[in-house]
């Protein structure tokens, strides 16, 4: 049956079987008997009408692009001008799905064809990453495939990019003025295609291979690129040196940056869609002697497990740590070197512990991840609001659970201290080797030990280590060195498996993939309690606390080597031998 033609705005908002009948597809009668269907099988209306054969996929995806408001296309027999093609890059395209129909250069205007209506976050990241403005339409499926396999097959590297800028002038004028700058030439070389293009297949790359973080380096001769995939960096084909500022200005100007300022730290925030999984991109640029150097942090979210079960606690650990972190009141602190995942357990544990019943505030620098249900609070020390200012009015808000981000000096434990004392539950990190010198580094920041027995019910070590990589796992052998490296023989592991990686392309040749966590419990009790009183040193506080039960960080490793898991090279890396 042909559909009429009723303008888009006729249509938008209105119940799809609405919406098919009135372009002429379906009758009433066809979509009350979908409805009735529809009773006892939760599917959507469309894919029942399609079912029963009163209209196509492509009548429903008209349908829906009616109801938001848009207009449907027919791309059939369509063949896309060149200068169309090229203004969207085709990693670009592949990503989002959409395929350019009509672009004016001037004024930027660039109208996309996508295959449904609700890819929204198509058109807003075009308009953040591109500068675009974008106008969008729908259209059928598989002629949108068709044209993506016509034009975009072949996808255009970062190699390819960067030849194409290497010989483009004017980045290198801009590049030799030094702190000397020209607003204009900077804004251009920070609107320039092709600039958008490499630092948009940069970004699509990390994505994909799950960074963590992405390096921009000036250097006196050169200008690095360089990824952190499962904690260790990889250099990526280094763009010329004269393209770094050109680089850096288009970085700062998505993270609403002031371009202008070359002479002191600056940090933004980037929010993009990839895939249809929000990526947040945490920007830090800072001045050096060859130019600013540009970190960008990604916080990929469907990348993180925000759940205890999934963060990697053994089932013993994970009782352990609920039984911490379900008290009434008191402290419990997560300790570890900068990037060993405390953020994550303790996002994990308040999303474990977030209901109806429960006022969870957090005072955190910064804020990594959102959460529905908390009331997150970003630290800003220029204007003085500090951790230790966030907690003595977070004492007036009436929470039950207080997140601190970091108990940095002697100010914010002691308020935290108090915030226990007065029936709260205070999670927050601190930075140190293992579990038992939290207590001493305590004390150290000026806490009496006195305060500390009265209020910390746990501490949790952890560490990051690098996963055996699935597809070229392989069985093997380790050395006497390797072994005498954990302090072992021959002998005390004979009958043991030990698994390492070859190196493969799904690894890019680490022998690696993925990282889990090792952790270190150590659970308060009165003989503890006793000892901290005593200012016992932390070789005495780790000797009890190992005898009552806490599994320590290697130790935690060895369970991981025999279980084929990971390697003694990286439970060497990141823990050490308790004397």
């Amino acid at each position: 049956m042909p559909s009429a033609q009723v303008p888009a705005s006729e249509l938008k908002g209105r119940k799809l079987g609405r919406v098919l009948t009135k372009l002429g597809v379906v009758t009433r009668e066809q979509v009350h008997q979908a409805l009735e269907i529809q009773r006892t099988r939760k599917v959507p209306i469309g894919q029942l009408l399609v079912e029963l054969g009163n209209c196509t996929d492509r009548d429903v995806s008209a349908a829906l692009a009616g109801q938001a408001g848009m207009e449907f296309i027919d791309l059939t027999g369509v063949n896309l001008d060149g200068d169309v093609v090229a203004a969207l890059p085709a990693e670009s395209a592949q990503a989002y799905q959409v395929v350019p129909i009509e672009y004016d250069k001037p004024t930027k205007r660039l109208k996309i064809a996508m295959k449904s209506a609700d890819n929204f976050r198509a058109v807003d990241d075009l308009r953040l990453l591109m500068g675009f403005n974008v106008e969008a339409v729908v259209a059928d499926a598989e002629a949108v495939d068709a044209l993506l396999a016509k034009h975009y097959a072949k996808r255009e590297s970062v190699v390819d990019v960067i030849s194409t800028l290497a010989s483009d002038s004017k980045f290198q004028v801009l590049a030799n003025r030094g702190e000397s700058i020209d607003l204009d030439a900077v804004m251009e070389a920070a609107e320039d295609n092709q600039v958008i293009k490499l630092l948009n297949l940069v970004l699509l790359q990390a994505i994909k291979d799950r960074a963590s973080d992405i390096h921009f380096e000036p250097f006196e001769t050169e200008f690095k690129m360089r990824y952190r995939i499962d904690g260790v960096l990889y250099e990526m084909v280094p763009p010329p040196k004269h393209l770094g500022p050109a680089i850096t200005s288009r970085v700062k100007v998505m993270a609403n940056l002031d371009i202008a300022e070359r002479r002191l730290p600056q940090d933004g925030r980037i929010e993009l869609t990839v895939g249809g999984n929000p990526v947040d991109l945490r920007v830090a640029v800072l001045p050096t002697i060859y130019g600013e150097s540009c970190v960008m942090r990604v916080l990929d979210r469907a990348n993180v497990e925000l759940k205890l079960d999934r963060v990697g606690f053994r089932e013993d650990d994970l009782a352990k740590f609920r039984g911490l972190i379900e008290k009434p009141n008191g402290i419990v602190i997560v300790t570890g070197p900068t990037g060993s995942g405390k953020t994550t357990t303790l996002y994990a544990a308040l999303s474990d512990l977030n209901d109806i019943e429960t006022k969870i505030l957090t005072a955190e620098d910064p804020v990594e991840y959102d959460i529905d249900g908390l009331c997150q609070c970003q630290m800003n020390e220029d204007i003085g609001l500090t951790f230790a200012r966030a907690l003595r009015s977070f004492l007036r808000q009436d929470p039950d659970i207080i997140l601190v981000g970091e108990i940095r000096d002697l100010e914010t434990a002691q308020i935290a201290v108090q915030a226990s004392l007065t029936g709260h539950l205070v999670l927050s990190t601190l930075h140190t080797n293992d579990a038992p010198s939290s207590i001493i580094r305590l004390v150290d920041l000026g806490m009496e030990p006195f305060l500390l027995t009265a209020t910390i019910e746990g501490v949790v070590a952890q560490r990051l280590v690098r996963t055996v990589c699935a597809r070229c796992k392989e069985e093997y052998t380790p050395s006497e060195e390797e072994l005498m490296e954990l302090n072992l023989t021959p002998d005390d592991v004979r009958g043991r498996r030990f698994m390492r990686g070859r190196g493969c392309e799904n690894c890019h040749g680490s022998g690696y993939k993925g990282r889990m966590a090792l952790f270190e419990i150590m659970s308060m009790d009165d003989q503890m309690r006793e000892l901290v009183m005593q200012e016992a040193s932390t070789a005495v506080l780790r000797d009890h606390a190992r005898r009552r039960g806490m599994r320590s960080l290697r130790e935690c490793g060895l369970m991981a080597i025999y279980e084929g898991l990971t390697t003694i090279d990286e439970v060497v890396r990141e823990t050490i031998v308790e004397e």
